[in-house]
């Protein structure tokens, strides 16, 4: 088991970045894939961005390629999510999550932290 838990959210203008973190408890980190979806209000969680459990492979939604960076730190049991050159419709609470294997449904992930809000002003 692993609990989780995202910083790093706030409000910033359209074109700004952000690094938003994600901290596991448990000696177990290392062995998941990791993932952050998002959800803005009045729709349905999304996938954004995962990562293997030894961060040599990566995978990104569409909209969010050559923008988002996923990267981990298993010594610190953290998951990262750098965002870059970012747009009024990335706003959303963003969440991380653990699974077994690289997924970009939700459903296939059996931990979530308890997300973090991200802003942009246009």
């Amino acid at each position: 088991q692993v609990q989780l838990v995202e910083s790093g959210g706030g409000l910033v203008q359209a074109g700004g970045s952000l690094r938003l973190s994600c901290a596991g408890a448990g000696r177990t980190f290392g062995r998941y894939a990791m993932g952050w979806f998002r959800q803005a209000p009045g729709k349905e969680r999304e996938f954004v961005a995962a990562i293997n459990w030894s961060g040599s492979y990566k995978y990104y939604t569409d909209s969010v390629k050559g923008r988002f960076t996923i990267s981990r730190d298993n010594a610190k049991n953290t998951v990262y999510l750098q965002m870059n050159d970012l747009k009024p419709e990335d706003t959303a609470v963003y969440y991380c999550a653990a699974a077994d294997k690289v997924a970009g449904s939700a459903s296939e992930y059996d931990y979530w932290g308890q997300g973090t809000q991200v802003t942009v002003s246009s």
